[in-house]
């Protein structure tokens, strides 16, 4: 391999490695492509079929019994008013007090928000409007209902499984292991839980890995351009150009509304652009250009603040267009009220204050809550999130027990994670780092950056009150993690038939495994009335009561 002169492949003319006389065009594209990339399993319609139903048996799970508990439920108390009132009007408004919203809410009742008078009634709210504008089309297809409001984050949560099948295909080159990873975030009781919520983390994990999965398609997608215009286009020593990509497009689409579901999603945005980078620097390494770094930073990487900052940061705010062509939204007049009435720039001046107050709010809260817990506690689940609670004096859960006594029989929603995949979760990280430091696994680095662009984020913010759900965010990289170490577990293709037998056992069983165990924690996690003893033999430790 020598360096490329302007208008030369980055194939060396001299280097044959196909035999014979000099290779045509397509030869030589064809050897580029090896290089770069390793081919997509041949399995095309069963690499579709698979995913599809690990999809339905989630969809299953999620959807059955959804309405269960019958009423809201933790931070649904937020976000079903606030839905509700977008549907009705467009921005969030201040309910009424003791309207009996939380108690079972009835289709119809649309009287629950107080009648705008003199500067407005907006609510004060600290999330965007993406997750609730999901949460409103349930609620305007089922009305202000249990199914209403938790419907939208049952698709979603749905979606998610299908997403994580084909991502996760996609970077083994395993249809197996891909339904493997799709099984497994199915089976984990934090996603299933959040799934059938009405609350906007479900929203957040969502795009984040849409997201990513448009990236790893772009990964490929660029290469395989890469290695067409290396040997047909004339360049210079940097290559060629590929121009704005239409996935990492869709990328900065889909990281805004993660954005606009929960700002916690903004940690992805230098970290996607970091991993875009390294990407487009190895690609043109591996072709042999002389100024790869140029190439990566000018060729590719001029686009990168499009792709990956401006077009998120026009998504984020087009979601507020409620909010902008409202008149009662909370702070909504402030630009007019300290003297800024410029038509345009009055409304984005009002969002960027309102912003302000919302980055201080989430920096510094710090109120006690009994179900709060640190990012190193995470992995571990030492306190998971009771969602929901309930005691009964019989079977049926028609008595309820008396006020200050708990029942012979019990329900609850416990937000917890299977525990098979978040204590595995913590050696197979770290041994994905190690593989990504020693082998240069781009797959596992990537793994890993995903994981502390969600976990890591929080490190600093030791006060603000945290709770364990917010792992949701980068489970899906936590997931991948695992999956590597299982398809090394399982070994290569080329390995010997009683390897793979072996490897493929092991692998086997721990998923089984983890089957059993979300069979076990289904009750407590999907609000099954059960006697008190069998709730109390759930709780392994005093954390998890």
């Amino acid at each position: 391999m020598t360096a490329t002169a302007a208008g030369q492949s980055a194939i060396d003319p001299e280097e044959n490695t196909l035999g014979g006389a000099d290779p045509s065009p397509a030869d030589r594209i064809a050897v580029l492509r090896d290089r770069l990339m390793t081919p997509m399993p041949g399995d095309r319609l069963w690499g579709w079929i698979g995913p599809l139903l690990v999809t339905a048996f989630a969809a299953f799970l999620r959807f059955n019994r959804l309405s269960v508990p019958d009423a809201i439920i933790f931070d649904e108390t937020y976000y079903v008013k606030d839905a509700w009132s977008i549907l009705q009007h467009g921005v969030e408004w201040n309910p009424v007090k003791n309207s009996g919203l939380n108690q079972l809410i009835i289709a119809g009742h649309t009287n629950i928000f107080a009648a705008c008078t003199g500067t407005g009634c907006g609510e004060y709210v600290v999330q965007p409007p993406v997750g609730k504008l999901l949460i409103a089309v349930g609620e305007w297809l089922y009305g202000l209902t249990t199914l209403g409001w938790r419907f939208a984050p049952a698709v979603v949560g749905t979606l998610a499984i299908l997403v994580m099948c084909r991502v996760a295909r996609r970077m083994t080159r395993s249809t197996l292991l891909g339904c493997v990873a799709g099984l497994l975030l199915s089976l984990d009781g934090l996603e299933f839980v959040l799934s059938r919520t009405g609350i906007l983390d479900i929203f957040l994990m969502f795009f984040v890995l849409a997201a990513f999965g448009c990236l790893v398609v772009d990964r490929d997608v660029s290469r395989a351009r890469l290695a067409e215009a290396v040997v047909l286009e004339r360049f210079d020593q940097a290559g060629p150009g590929l121009g704005i990509r239409k996935w990492r497009v869709a990328a900065g689409i889909l990281i805004g509304l993660a954005c606009a579901s929960k700002q916690y999603g903004a940690w992805y945005i230098p970290a996607f652009v970091g991993l875009c980078f390294a990407w487009d620097l190895g690609a043109r390494r591996t072709v042999g250009l002389r100024e790869y770094l140029r190439g990566a930073l000018v060729k590719d990487g001029k686009w990168l603040p499009l792709t990956l900052g401006v077009i998120p940061l026009v998504t984020y705010v087009a979601t507020w267009s409620g909010w902008l062509l409202t008149s009662t939204g909370y702070d909504r007049n402030y630009a007019q009220l300290n003297g800024v009435s410029t038509p345009i720039f009055a409304p984005l001046y009002s969002l960027f204050e309102y912003h302000k107050e919302m980055v201080q709010f989430a920096t510094g809260l710090n109120a006690r809550h009994p179900y709060m817990s640190q990012p190193w506690d995470w992995f571990v689940i030492t306190r998971p999130v009771a969602f929901y609670w309930s005691s009964y004096a019989n079977a049926a859960g028609t008595q309820v027990a008396k006020s200050g006594t708990t029942g012979p029989y019990v329900q609850e929603v416990l937000a917890i994670g299977n525990p098979l995949i978040w204590w595995a979760s913590i050696p197979a990280i770290l041994f994905c780092l190690a593989w990504w430091l020693t082998r240069r696994d781009w797959r596992a680095g990537t793994a890993v950056l995903g994981v502390a662009a969600g976990w890591a984020t929080w490190l600093p913010f030791v006060s603000r009150t945290k709770f364990y759900y917010y792992a949701l965010e980068f489970e899906p990289f936590v997931i991948i993690c695992i999956v590597l170490c299982l398809g090394l577990i399982i070994g290569p293709a080329t390995a010997a038939l009683a390897r793979r037998l072996t490897g493929a056992a092991v692998a086997g069983v721990y998923v089984l495994a983890v089957l059993i165990l979300f069979w076990y924690f289904y009750p407590v996690l999907a609000a099954k009335i059960i006697p008190y003893s069998d709730w109390l033999s759930h709780m392994w430790y005093a954390g998890w009561i």
